[in-house]
């Protein structure tokens, strides 16, 4: 009868007891916590198709500060201090997010003759860019809080033409996920209302 030499042996216990570590990571990452609650921001809709500037507009990608360059709901305390808001997160980084609704909202308003992202092969005549001061509640207020200052920079000249902050506060109530991704989608709507508003006028 053949026997199995220790070099075989132990081989096929090495690789028993590595498939059993890779379950066991496997399980261990599914059972590491609750599973986030993601939530969405919207684009507006109900405020009027007014004639606006036929414009061919570019809207960048928002900057804004690191701690505000991810997907997580944010919470400013009395002393300035942010922390994220336990297991709530956005659909997207929030800047990539803003940057969707905000075309999504030209289009709807129909405020602009054509409107895209950076690099879909559209000759812009104006870029739009955006910074995103404060998308957090307000711990102390209870409030949302939505700020953002916007650019419109001629595509040729590389000259700013204007330029306007415009912010937002809506009561938040009770401070969890679901009542704080509302308010901060109500405070939003409102400032890119007032965005795509003022970028349309001729």
């Amino acid at each position: 009868m053949l026997m199995p030499s220790p070099l075989s042996s132990l081989s096929a216990r090495a690789r028993a007891a590595s498939g059993a570590i890779a379950v066991a990571l496997l399980l261990a990452g599914c059972g590491g916590g609750p599973t986030p609650t993601t939530f969405d921001l919207s684009a507006p809709r109900d405020f009027g198709r007014v004639g606006g500037s036929q414009a061919a507009l570019v809207v960048a990608e928002p900057t804004t500060v690191q701690a505000l360059d991810s997907d997580r709901l944010i919470v400013k305390d009395s002393a300035g201090a942010l922390s994220f808001l336990g297991s709530a997160q956005w659909a997207d980084r929030v800047p990539r997010l803003v940057q969707t609704r905000l075309i999504q909202t030209f289009e709807n308003g129909s405020r602009i003759a054509s409107v895209s992202r950076p690099g879909e092969r559209m000759v812009p005549d104006v870029q739009l860019n955006t910074d995103i001061r404060s998308f957090n509640i307000e711990a102390a207020s209870g409030q949302a809080v939505v700020e953002i200052t916007a650019k419109l920079v001629g595509d040729r000249t590389g000259k700013i033409q204007r330029a306007k902050l415009f912010s937002a506060r809506v009561p938040a109530g009770a401070v969890d996920g679901a009542a704080a991704a509302h308010a901060l989608d109500k405070a939003l709507s409102q400032v890119l209302i007032d965005i795509v508003r003022w970028a349309g006028r001729g």
